[in-house]
């Protein structure tokens, strides 16, 4: 395996692999004039608040949208905010501004309005590309590497191929040096037993298994039918959550789990020391890919049957072993593993391959296409006391 990658060495010591502006619409109604201010200016990606402007209990919210700025694949940050809600754009750019990362700010309704406020937001767009052309970059060692690690989509090829295959390839980064963070707590209800024997102390275990168990709680209130089984999942071949999670353990490889990260109104936890981590990242894809870039992973390895899933800060290498729903949108096809004609270490090399061409610059199958989705998500606030979640 290679032992570097070329990134962009950020002011505060992180490295990226890309050199993104981001545009954060603080406000929802401020979006409008994020994507007209991207249409002029390619290089900007979009971070949209469809929550609400009010500030009560968003914390958490706050937190991921400043973690998103200071991810190491962004260069710059836009922050857009009508002029009439309650989020400060100071809470948000004040530790930008500490990490030493260029940050410009445009209030709507101080700035005369829409018309005025498109026409400022792309000199300052603009003014922050120039910046990030400055930047050069250069060889960094993988141990500088945070690789998110999700699945969706799944179906019965899924614990089989992609599954084991990228699994296999997170223990090979883990023992190179790199970190893996895999998420959504959900997806492990049943293998609590096996991820305590993995945990790295008492304390990690007894952490894991309670995040697990409140996970559960927050989807599965009494008589309440949320959906957490895809009809997708049921149509590929999964019949119950422990089968599921079952075949998405596999995606976490079998190293020590150092810790159990978390986003919450009171800040993030990222990684301390190199390993193999978990998060509470969601199971939502959208809002798990903003979590990813919040925890500051670089790249995502995104196991699927076939669906689709991006995130234009963090790119995300799509691998399947369902030989009939590959597409030109999977980077990676491991459905040699169903077919017999390819090992699961064979196919954890291709992933491994896949994923050093991409932290070296080249583009994910879909990632220079430009469309991709950025849906924060955040716990609700009065279902954390009703459920007596404890704080970090």
């Amino acid at each position: 395996m290679k032992q570097e990658f070329q990134g962009y060495r950020r002011p505060n010591g992180q490295v990226g692999i890309r050199n993104h502006i981001l545009i954060i619409a603080i406000d929802e109604c401020a979006e409008g004039i994020a994507q007209a201010v991207r249409q002029q200016v390619s290089e900007c990606v979009i971070v949209t608040n469809h929550y609400t402007c009010m500030y009560a209990g968003n914390e958490e919210l706050v937190n991921i949208m400043t973690g998103a700025a200071l991810n190491p694949n962004v260069a710059g940050v836009l922050l857009l905010n009508m002029g009439c809600g309650s989020i400060d754009p100071t809470l948000i750019a004040t530790p930008i501004e500490q990490a030493g990362k260029p940050v410009r700010r445009l209030s709507i309704i101080r700035n005369k309005g829409t018309r005025q406020s498109i026409r400022d937001g792309v000199a300052l767009a603009k003014e922050l590309v120039a910046l990030a052309a400055t930047i050069p970059i250069a060889p960094v060692a993988l141990s500088e590497l945070l690789v998110g690690v999700k699945c969706g989509g799944s179906d019965t090829s899924s614990g089989i191929a992609s599954n084991p295959a990228v699994g296999r390839a997170v223990d090979a980064l883990v023992d190179a040096g790199a970190s893996c963070v895999a998420g959504e707590l959900i997806e492990l209800i049943g293998c609590e037993s096996i991820l305590r024997q993995r945990a790295v102390s008492p304390a990690v275990a007894d952490k894991l298994e309670r995040l697990i168990q409140e996970e559960e709680q927050r989807w599965h209130v009494p008589g309440t039918e949320v959906e957490t089984m895809s009809i997708g999942n049921s149509v590929g071949g999964l019949t119950t959550l422990e089968e599921k999670a079952l075949g998405a353990l596999h995606k976490t490889g079998t190293r020590p789990i150092q810790d159990v990260l978390r986003i919450t109104p009171q800040g993030i936890e990222t990684p301390k020391a190199p390993g193999m981590y978990l998060s509470e990242t969601t199971h939502l894809c959208g809002g798990s890919g903003m979590h990813f870039a919040a925890l500051g992973t670089q790249v995502i390895l995104w196991t699927t049957g076939g669906a689709g899933f991006s995130n234009p800060i963090v790119p995300v290498i799509r691998v399947s072993g369902n030989a009939l729903l590959i597409t030109e949108d999977i980077d990676v096809d491991v459905s040699g593993i169903m077919s017999a004609t390819q090992s699961v270490e064979q196919a954890a090399g291709d992933v491994l391959d896949c994923l050093g061409r991409v932290i070296d610059g080249e583009q994910t199958a879909i990632e220079e296409v430009g469309f991709a989705y950025c849906s924060l998500y955040q716990k609700d606030q009065r279902l954390e006391t009703l459920i007596h979640a404890q704080p970090v």
